[in-house]
């Protein structure tokens, strides 16, 4: 399966699971067959979302789950995970427990969140930001098994306007608007190019 274009205007919306809001999902997915059963998010074993958070207060738990939280738009958040405050800036992925208790203060207004959520005994996620210059491509490597999603973002507000473009080997570049996605699950590299910056996320099973 080559690279998938997930575009914004298509994310679907669901509610939080504490009902204090709405996240609009990217994407989900399982790594292992048959598919995780049970409570955490409707049996898959992972799920990236992007969420807006205009009001403080507690996170929803989700037992048994890992999550790496990053703000792509506003000042940032102040995370209070099982008594212990973490300042949480603006592109900077920070992992947590998702079953902790977590209490976020807002440091100067409403973020944007991107959130990637895994079952803790079936698989693990990495997130990283990545820069991508207008002189020369940036090749994001890809490894047999597992799931690369490259969200566009860009200097800690919302994305690149159309500022980067995504190409599997041998296709053609495809521009990515604020906040699409795309989901590579190879063979070979993703090659990006333009100006900008994208979060780059890995999803593999647990081994």
């Amino acid at each position: 399966m080559g690279g998938e274009v997930l575009r914004r205007s298509g994310y679907r919306a669901v509610p939080w699971k504490n009902g204090g809001g709405t996240t609009r999902e990217v994407a989900s997915g399982t790594v292992q067959e048959p598919p995780a059963l049970g409570e955490h998010e409707g049996g898959c074993d992972w799920r990236v979302s992007v969420a807006d958070v205009a009001a403080e207060g507690p996170f929803s738990v989700f037992p048994e789950t890992d999550r790496v939280i990053t703000c792509v738009e506003g000042e940032g958040m102040v995370l209070t995970v099982d008594g212990a405050a973490r300042a949480v800036g603006p592109l900077s992925p920070f992992a947590f427990p998702g079953d902790a208790a977590t209490d976020c203060r807002l440091k100067a207004g409403a973020v944007r969140n991107l959130n990637v959520m895994t079952r803790r005994d079936r698989a693990t996620a990495h997130v990283r930001l990545v820069t991508v210059g207008a002189a020369q491509g940036t090749e994001l490597p890809y490894t047999a098994g597992e799931t690369l999603l490259v969200l566009a973002v860009t200097e800690g507000i919302a994305a690149a306007t159309e500022g980067v473009a995504a190409a599997t080997p041998g296709g053609q570049g495809t521009a990515l608007g604020r906040l699409d996605c795309v989901r590579h699950e190879g063979p070979g590299p993703l090659t990006l190019r333009g100006d900008g910056a994208v979060a780059e996320i890995r999803i593999a099973a647990v081994r």
